[in-house]
């Protein structure tokens, strides 16, 4: 057939392919079209079988210098294993894809020509964008992962297996675990809680920071709504609500050669500020809980005069009296009233003011004013309503206090976003400072969001554990002096926290939870805190188990404050431990606050700081490091008097210091004999 235009220009002559097909008859064109539905039939099958049945079960998406991501279909899971396969780091559970029941596909790159990244979307569901992040001078590997939703109804939530892994860090809980693996703990808002009101929440310390064994960390966004469930000895997971803002779910997975070596590399990625060391003066002097049940300010003077003067008595020598809030508001108000009174005729008031100041005293505050105080009243009159938090405007344009309730009392919250509502707060402490000349303040109250308490809408600026981090902003103002009830992304500060009450028994929630808790606290960066009084405070009961206060004192005194409140004192020992404190611990714990300092590494250890590829050692619990030299194991059982320690690092022999017995590390002591009123500590000798 002509062309009207040559579209051959090749000098090779065309050719007519119309030989022997016009001569085709029906039966053969039957036959050909049968074939051609019959082939298409067999490609089909074989796609199909090739996506389904023939396809790898799993494809590398991202590799680097020594690990890589690979993604399993069966499973739908991102696993991160080094190149060789012969190492696991972590396996991810994706519950982004929709209906778990239909198996997805061999995933494919949608980020062409970047071998450093991964995209891929999930129709209807979401879209992921994974990055890899490898420095030449470092010994980790990270992966950035963004799940982002493609529409508001859709849950993000991955969960991260604990088979054959050890995890630590989160948050501190009501009965500490160390690892984290045994912890049951129902998915809810990743918030600090008052455990004293919610025991199965998220206690006092909490950071967006997770770390496993094989040498891995999960580092979560700071700024998105979070939620944390754990599964007993299953997998933790990590989930961002449905939103209308389609708020993604990000985090960021290190791996490195051991766990100690990602943990100090994650570190600086935790805490990117300088590090400041708080008032090291908290370390020198007992804290004494007074516990004062009284009605008035002149009660309570009484109280102190006694308390002190037994504490002189016994021998004690000086201490920190500390008065909770009830018992600051009694005494405030009472120098308050002598101070503003325009008759000073009482010589009784006369003589006892220069007694309180004489008294080394923590006073406690709150950001918390009760509805029925002047104070508050005050503050409504004058129109300052903006210096509480706040539901939207009312009626008249004007800020409507969200009611809470603190301690039994409907109460107004500071408002400490606002600079007035803090300026106020802080004259308050110059105030009680001037009155009363109290060593230390604490601050507690930051725990728990009214907002999300009350299922109101949450306002933008108290996402999260936002309050917590402006209270530690506001405590750094009132001075070295500040001491906190709750840490989040405050680690740096210059300040001590003081830690969760106990239980007065031999549990988790008690005794045994003493050393899981430092441990956590030190791993998530918080080295310098007030524990529990001796015997625990959570129950309004007195300790009544000699035994129990003895083997909590033992511990006590290698931490960095001893709190102490109620006898039992035992006081020949409660003494010798008291020296033993300010002799042999301060002085460690300064040596390794510099190191802390300069490196972020923790001043209490799990064993697995020195042996960090010894399986052993991740899950002792009832051991600890101070620094690199000194090894604590207490007795943690109810009338034993012998346990099994194991020593670390094969390299060294440890000496005890009671004995000046030495042992080869790498090993285990059964039955090692401890008796009553004494500790086991080892220090570290090279071999």
């Amino acid at each position: 057939m002509p062309h009207s235009r040559n579209r051959n220009p090749s000098p090779i002559p065309e050719v007519t392919w119309d030989t022997g097909l016009k001569e085709m008859n029906e039966t053969w064109k039957g036959a050909i079209a049968c074939l051609g539905v019959a082939v298409f039939f067999v490609m089909t099958i074989g796609i199909i079988y090739w996506q389904v049945v023939d396809q790898p079960n799993k494809n590398w998406i991202l590799k680097g210098s020594f690990s890589g991501l690979i993604w399993e279909r069966r499973t739908q899971t991102l696993v991160i294993q080094t190149l060789t396969e012969d190492k696991t780091f972590a396996e991810i559970v994706v519950e982004n894809v929709g209906n778990t029941d239909i198996e997805v596909p061999f995933v494919r790159n949608m980020c062409w020509l970047n071998k450093t990244e991964f995209c891929y979307t999930w129709d209807s569901v979401a879209e992921v964008k994974i990055s890899l992040e490898s420095e030449e001078d470092s010994d980790t590997e990270c992966y950035s992962v963004t799940w982002t939703p493609i529409h508001c109804h859709v849950d993000l939530k991955d969960c991260f297996s604990m088979v054959n892994i050890s995890w630590y860090g989160g948050a501190s809980v009501h009965a500490p675990n160390w690892p984290i693996n045994e912890a049951n703990i129902s998915m809810q808002h990743f918030t600090v809680s008052d455990l004293r009101d919610n025991p199965s929440g998220f206690g006092s310390v909490l950071e967006r920071y997770f770390l496993g064994s094989s040498g891995v960390s999960v580092l979560v966004a700071p700024n998105i709504p979070l939620h944390v469930g754990i599964e007993s000895r299953q997998q933790y997971c990590l989930q961002t609500p449905p939103s209308m803002e389609r708020m993604p779910l990000q985090y960021t997975v290190c791996v490195g050669h051991n766990i100690r070596a990602v943990h100090q590399e994650s570190m600086q990625q935790l805490s990117t500020a300088r590090r400041e060391l708080p008032n090291m003066d908290v370390l020198r002097l007992p804290f004494w809980k007074l516990l004062a049940n009284v009605d008035s300010g002149a009660k309570l003077e009484r109280e102190l005069r006694t308390f002190s003067n037994r504490l002189k008595r016994h021998h004690l020598g000086e201490g920190v009296i500390s008065l909770d809030e009830h018992s600051t508001a009694l005494l405030a108000n009472m120098d308050h009233s002598y101070l503003n009174s325009k008759k000073r005729t009482s010589k009784r008031k006369t003589r006892d003011l220069p007694f309180v100041k004489l008294l080394n005293i923590s006073i406690t505050l709150s950001p918390y004013l009760s509805v029925d105080s002047q104070q508050f009243q005050t503050s409504i009159q004058e129109g300052i309503e903006d210096y509480w938090l706040s539901l939207p405007s009312g009626a008249q344009g004007r800020p409507v206090p969200l009611l809470t309730q603190w301690k039994g009392k409907y109460s107004v919250k500071l408002n400490i976003s606002n600079p007035e509502a803090t300026n106020w707060f802080l004259e308050k402490v110059d105030s009680f400072h001037s009155h009363l000349g109290m060593e230390y303040v604490i601050l507690e109250g930051s725990e728990g969001n009214p907002f999300e308490e009350q299922a109101l809408r949450l306002p933008l600026a108290w996402v999260g554990d936002e309050y917590i981090r402006l209270l530690a902003d506001l405590a750094e103002r009132i001075g070295d002096n500040a001491i906190v009830t709750s840490g989040t992304r405050s680690s740096h500060k210059a300040l001590f926290i003081r830690m969760s009450a106990l239980q007065s028994d031999w549990s988790y929630s008690g005794l045994k939870g003493i050393i899981p808790s430092l441990l956590h606290y030190s791993l998530l960066g918080y080295s310098f805190f007030i524990p529990d009084a001796v015997g625990g405070s959570l129950s309004a009961e007195l300790v009544a188990d000699d035994e129990l206060f003895v083997r909590w004192l033992e511990i006590a005194a290698f931490l960095p404050v001893i709190s102490f409140q109620t006898p039992p004192w035992v006081l020949n020992l409660t003494r010798f431990y008291i020296a033993k404190h300010h002799d042999f611990v301060i002085p460690l714990i300064l040596k390794y606050a510099e190191e802390w300092q300069d490196t972020g590494n923790p001043i209490y250890r799990p064993l697995w700081w020195l042996s960090p590829n010894d399986p052993i050692t991740f899950t002792i619990d009832d051991e600890f490091l101070i620094g690199n030299e000194v090894l604590v194991a207490p007795v943690t059982e109810k009338g034993a008097l012998q346990r099994d320690i194991y020593l670390p690092e094969s390299d060294f022999q440890w000496q005890d210091t009671n004995n000046a017995q030495m042992f080869d590390g790498g090993t285990f002591l059964e039955s090692y004999p401890v008796s009553l009123g004494d500790v086991a500590v080892f220090v570290r000798w090279r071999s």
